[in-house]
């Protein structure tokens, strides 16, 4: 309306002006005549007035007059919106046919055309009046944004709030046309999975709904038997949603088996910090995870988007155990940034004269001399209250000697400790599910072969820790010199498989010190006992391997023996027929041959014929009666065999899958309590690379800041922390951390879970409208 009237009012001047400059031109030239002069005005697209300029003057033949004027304002197209440049154009010419021809010339080139009176007063007065439309149209135009703006205003408030609803009703109504629908009983039928412990409320709230929307026909709640496997549902809060997703990303648990998170929440974290163990990184790991914690609220609510700090921020608990656990190892370990903390005073005192050590001193290179303090000299006989002597962190000889026997036989108890613990849960798995065959034939062998082996070389490590000191003394019935006696466990194993006949304790009846005497055994009776363990835990493997199955063959066997009792006094019949059918195939067909060889030839030939034929059918009498006629039965019989296999794979039970399960089952055990064994030694490979990491970067990095003095030292010390507190916190924590975090996630996965995990189930997925929204509101913020 407004670009109609900017033409209009555009048209109107322009044809004053055109009116004035034709009167002038032709008043001197046709005074005596009276001028009866016509015109068309409109506008055109800009682009398109230069054909049109060209046509009028063609067609007309030049007896027009063509004035044009751009519009400044870019308009709108009223059908497409586009944005368009329009010019004003006005026609002056004379008679009916040019008016004619004009009007359809401007026709065809979409131009509009608009009236226009003729007199001047008359076009002024409709200026005017276009004028005063324009100016009522922007009145009206801007009351009706303001009203649009207080009514978009106003719905702002509540739009959030619709859309809600909108989308519970659509969920609702969507998960509505999952139902059945009853025609005879005019009602919905759903068939739903729902915790049982919720079943109460869900009535109540079945019961409720009724009462509100006051229907008379109350919603009917039964509980219904399946042979379906159900979800599996375990409650979660933000605390023990973390672990739960650890073990959830291995496999859903199947239903009603035993869930490992519990479980998971002590010994994930405490696996980590045993190979992260320091409490310097472990306090910067706990600082992080505690500002998570403490502004989680806010943190929500800013919705960032990163996903390496969704991840940080959603396993913000995890984190925080993970801390706190490795400032407990790092106290253990003794060890703050590579360095140790003396606060129960050492047990260890310098057993080395002043006299020699300022002789090594007075020698050019006596001062990189490493001199040995010898523990039955130097070490009290107490050992540190808590943790490692810090002793040994200036010992540069044999510092690394001494943790990793200490670290190593620290991860293999750990491991075997872990390990039977999965074991032992799987007894909680069998008892469960009934399934005694797993538990006498399975569960037991497997503790048997575990204790038989790996529980008794950790029982060796306890022992040689608590028995075993660096003083000479009398270890369970033996004379044991020293330390350079100290049994070896490793070499030990190695005989123990191998039934080497050994020396029986350390020293011989004359008391001196045997050669090797750290191969000796070391309590009475060792060689007959790990023999016996040995022998024993080979005995396990084939009971694992064969128990089960024959024990599910037997079953088998006597559940369809059991509806085919008459089979037996059957199988009797044949056998008794086919003994008497032996003496009647060996000389019947002899016998009548001989006298039928005295009738003609024809005759003859035809009896050939007959012998050829019954020769055949004896031949294949035999191979069917060869092994067994039941198993041959289905194939000379149409009928079914319906059981009548005696276990050789024709009844549900299929032998061949049960034992390739089982033999897999058995090797994986067997070979992976060694191999478990051994991976957990990287509890120890872990917690060793980052002492030493971390010693070097101190060592490298911030130690070079104390050499300088002054102001030199001064800025050195600012400079080197920075570095030193960087490479910290991005290698030692973030890149070791997540090292040791995989390695922890392995441990518990593999090692772990593998004992008593199946993780075959699939999750429960409840209609909720939390998540629901969650997802919707997921899915607005990435568009």
């Amino acid at each position: 309306m407004i670009a109609s009237s900017a033409e209009s009012s555009g048209i109107s001047d322009v044809l004053s002006a055109d009116e004035e400059e034709l009167t002038a031109r032709f008043s001197d030239a046709m005074s005596p005549l009276k001028l009866q002069l016509r015109f068309v005005a409109g506008v055109i697209q800009r682009e398109r007035l230069p054909a049109f300029e060209r046509l009028l003057w063609r067609a007309c033949r030049g007896n027009v007059f063509l004035r044009t004027s751009e519009i400044d304002d870019v308009l709108n197209d009223t059908v497409t919106g586009d944005p368009v440049n329009k010019c004003v154009f006005i026609i002056f010419f004379q008679g009916d046919q040019l008016k004619t021809k004009v009007k359809k010339i401007c026709e065809g080139f979409r131009a509009t055309l608009y009236p226009c009176p003729d007199t001047p007063q008359e076009r002024r007065e409709m200026s005017i009046g276009v004028m005063t439309r324009i100016e009522d149209l922007k009145t009206v135009l801007g009351q009706t944004q303001d009203h649009r703006h207080r009514v978009l205003v106003a719905a702002s408030k509540n739009v959030r709030m619709w859309l809600t609803k909108v989308r519970k009703i659509k969920s609702i109504y969507h998960t509505l046309n999952l139902f059945n629908i009853d025609v005879t009983q005019k009602c919905l039928i759903a068939e739903v999975w729902c915790p049982i412990a919720e079943l109460d409320r869900i009535k109540m709230a079945l019961k409720r709904g009724t009462d509100e929307s006051g229907s008379q026909v109350p919603s009917i709640l039964n509980r219904m038997e399946t042979h379906e496997a159900p979800p599996t549902y375990n409650k979660t809060n933000k605390f023990t949603k973390g672990f739960q997703n650890i073990v959830d990303a291995y496999g859903i648990a199947t239903y009603r088996e035993i869930n490992p998170a519990p479980y998971t929440m002590i010994s994930f974290p405490f696996l980590f910090a045993v190979m992260f163990g320091d409490m310097g990184h472990g306090v910067i790991m706990f600082l992080a995870a505690l500002f998570f914690i403490l502004k989680e609220k806010q943190l929500e609510a800013a919705r960032i988007k990163d996903e390496i700090f969704q991840t940080f921020f959603g396993g913000r608990y995890v984190i925080f155990l993970m801390g706190v656990f490795s400032i407990y190892t790092g106290f253990m370990y003794n060890d703050v940034f590579s360095k140790s903390i003396n606060t129960f005073g050492s047990s260890w005192r310098n057993s080395i004269p002043e006299s020699v050590i300022d002789k090594y001193l007075d020698t050019e290179k006596g001062g990189e001399t490493q001199l040995m303090l010898f523990p039955e000299l130097a070490f009290d006989g107490n050992p540190y209250p808590i943790g490692v002597d810090p002793v040994w962190n200036l010992a540069e000889g044999n510092k690394l000697s001494f943790l990793n026997s200490m670290k190593m036989k620290m991860s293999v108890l750990f491991g075997i400790a872990q390990m039977t613990f999965g074991v032992l849960l799987s007894y909680q798995n069998y008892t469960y599910f009934k399934s005694d065959l797993d538990i006498k034939y399975m569960f037991i062998p497997q503790m048997v072969f575990l204790s038989a082996i790996f529980i008794y070389l950790c029982l060796q490590i306890i022992a040689k820790w608590l028995f075993f000191g660096p003083f000479a003394t009398t270890v369970l019935g033996y004379t044991y010199p020293g330390t350079n006696c100290a049994p070896s466990l490793l070499i030990g194993l190695i005989n123990m498989f191998m039934m080497k006949s050994r020396n029986a304790g350390f020293v011989d009846e004359h008391g001196e010190q045997l050669p090797q005497c750290w191969l000796s055994t070391w309590y009475p009776g060792q060689s007959f006992f790990e023999t016996i363990f040995v022998l024993v835990a080979i005995a396990c493997v084939p009971v694992m391997l064969f128990g089960k199955p024959y024990f599910l063959w037997k079953e088998e066997k006597e559940r369809r023996e059991g509806g085919h009792r008459q089979l037996a006094t059957i199988e009797v019949v044949l056998v008794v027929l086919a003994l008497v059918q032996v003496p009647i195939m060996l000389f019947a067909k002899p016998y009548f041959l001989y006298h039928r060889k005295k009738q003609s030839q024809v005759r003859y030939s035809t009896l050939n014929d007959a012998a050829t034929t019954s020769n055949q059918q004896s031949v294949r009498a035999d191979i069917a009666q060869d092994d067994a006629e039941v198993v041959h039965a289905p194939e000379q019989t149409p009928k079914p065999a319906g059981g009548h296999g005696h276990g050789h794979g024709d009844g549900p039970l299929d032998m061949g899958d049960v034992m390739v399960y089982q033999a897999i089952h058995t090797i994986e055990f067997v070979l992976g309590c060694v191999s478990h064994t051994a991976s957990y030694l990287r509890l120890w490979a872990l917690s060793l690379a980052h002492a030493q990491l971390s010693d070097v970067l101190w060592t490298m990095v911030f130690r070079n800041a104390f050499v300088l003095d002054g102001y030199a030292g001064a800025v050195a010390t600012y400079v080197l922390f920075f570095i030193f507190g960087s490479l910290s916190v991005f290698i030692l924590v973030l890149m070791e951390g997540l090292s040791a975090f995989l390695h922890a996630l392995r441990l518990h996965w593999v090692e772990f879970q593998s004992k008593f995990y199946g993780g075959l189930g699939y999750e429960f997925a409840p209609f909720s409208f939390e998540k629901i929204l969650a997802e919707e509101r997921e899915a607005e913020e990435n568009l």
